[in-house]
């Protein structure tokens, strides 16, 4: 708080005349008001989030999302999606299994005691009737 002298000049002389210093309270209204300026787009700001639909767990997968398995055994038998499929006949199972799908990826897994000549002719009649890619499994597909 400052304070204003009387330089004289009138009739009766004056006392100190007190004067407010508005400096530090412009200065805290300045900073608050920024504060705020600040924070209040962030309080407007909401996150929305779109949640899908739940599946029905009754219904089936489509014939286009189940991956296409084929299996040899160790006997040499011929799996397509667990089902036995004679030599002759895989082929046309996997042309129509492939018709099917947009990737057309078969999914290859062989017994480790299933024979060798079996296994690479599986593989190459799923490559010449229409899969672009054989992939080999790893893992044991689980049931």
């Amino acid at each position: 708080m400052g304070v204003a002298l009387d330089s004289g000049g009138g009739s009766k002389p004056k006392g100190a005349t007190p004067a407010m210093n508005v400096t530090p309270l412009v200065d805290v209204v300045l900073v608050l008001l920024i504060v705020f300026m600040v924070v209040a787009p962030l309080l407007s700001k909401k996150f929305s989030l779109a949640l899908p639909k739940q599946a029905d767990e009754k219904s089936a997968p489509s014939q286009a999302d189940v991956p296409i398995v084929l299996t040899v055994d160790a006997d040499g038998t011929l799996r397509l999606n667990r089902e036995v499929v004679p030599p002759p006949a895989l082929g046309p199972r996997v042309a129509a299994a492939l018709a099917a799908k947009s990737d057309k990826t078969v999914y290859f897994d062989a017994d480790d005691a299933a024979p060798f000549g079996a296994a690479v002719h599986a593989m190459d009649t799923a490559r010449a009737h229409g899969a672009k890619t054989v992939s080999i499994l790893t893992a044991k597909a689980v049931d």
